[in-house]
């Protein structure tokens, strides 16, 4: 898992949080993502499927891409499709993924880097892999999440956020025993690069077998962790993750979770991604590519798309014709 990496031993640590006024959030439910296919038939878990929309909250949905080795001719990806209402987070772990959009957004994002879309009032993209990497075929292993605007931000102006994997914040459990990848957010004082409307945390944590993670959290936050690889406990109770599971927390200020001594060869470590936002606490009315308030925001947005109010394609985008 080529994410970036670094020895804990010469990183900042993240204390222990002190149990005698620590309240640890319990283990509300584990649930498993099942599979299926996006865009032109790339393969996705979706992660949160069974959790209640309230309990995700200001989260809306999200992918695990791959872990897939293509064979050469095989890496798929998106067409050019719209976004209005909503934030895109495309974190890429093994491979490469490019992007472009209709407001002049784009790049190419490999090991650790992240892909931050705010679609706000309206906005193209598409999101593909590289031709070279059609050609040769490799692996490739991301995640897709799409975090919600409050209803004032919903028309904001687009914007794109190239966050390199160098960039994010590197820091350690109090042990040594855990790499924790800040991407955006923040953790006990330690801010990741990451700009949001809102107020939210996301960090990639690398657990070795038998370490421990202890964290403080954010009260007014939820809780969320994500199994990239590998198995693992959660909660102080050792509530058993692995793999595709997501363990959604209840309230309290801290969070535990823990790496089996065991881990499955191709799989070391175990990989979790952590999230966290305030809850926005309005309507939510999604179809489709549309995350707005009410019905009526969504047949506008269908019908402003239509009529091309979202931008154009790039020219040199567009299919070449003879």
């Amino acid at each position: 898992m080529p994410a970036v990496t670094a020895d804990t031993l010469t990183l900042p640590r993240i204390a222990i949080p002190d149990p005698a006024v620590a309240h640890p959030r319990p283990v509300r439910s584990v649930t498993t993502a099942p599979a299926g296919f996006e865009g032109e038939g790339f393969p996705v878990r979706r992660a949160f499927a069974g959790v209640p929309v309230a309990a995700l909250d200001p989260f809306v949905h999200m992918d695990q891409m791959g872990e897939v080795e293509y064979a050469p001719g095989e890496p798929k990806g998106t067409p050019w499709h719209p976004h209005r209402g909503f934030e895109t987070v495309t974190y890429i772990i093994d491979g490469v993924f490019e992007h472009n959009d209709s407001h002049g957004g784009g790049g190419t994002i490999t090991d650790g880097d992240t892909q931050w879309m705010t679609a706000g009032s309206g906005i193209l993209h598409i999101e593909k892999p590289p031709e070279h990497l059609v050609v040769s075929g490799g692996l490739f292993h991301g995640i897709q999440l799409w975090v919600n605007l409050p209803r004032d931000s919903k028309f904001a102006t687009p914007r794109y956020q190239d966050i390199r994997g160098g960039q994010a914040r590197l820091l350690s459990s109090s042990d040594g025993g855990a790499l924790l990848r800040v991407i955006a957010g923040d953790i006990d004082g330690h801010a990741g690069p990451g700009s949001t409307y809102t107020p939210i945390t996301m960090i990639h944590a690398t657990i070795s077998p038998g370490a421990r993670l202890e964290l403080p959290w954010r009260n007014d936050f939820n809780s969320l962790a994500y199994v990239l690889a590998g198995n693992g406990t959660a909660g102080v109770d050792g509530r058993p993750i692995r793999k595709g599971q997501l363990a959604l927390f209840g309230d309290g200020d801290t969070i535990t979770l823990g790496a089996g001594t065991s881990q499955p060869l191709a799989e070391p470590n175990l990989e979790v991604l952590l999230l966290g936002g305030r809850p926005i606490r309005e309507p939510v009315v999604q179809y489709g590519p549309f995350v707005m308030n009410t019905r009526e925001e969504v047949v506008r947005a269908f019908e402003d798309y239509q009529a091309g109010r979202f931008g154009v394609i790039p020219a040199e985008h567009l299919p070449h014709t003879n």
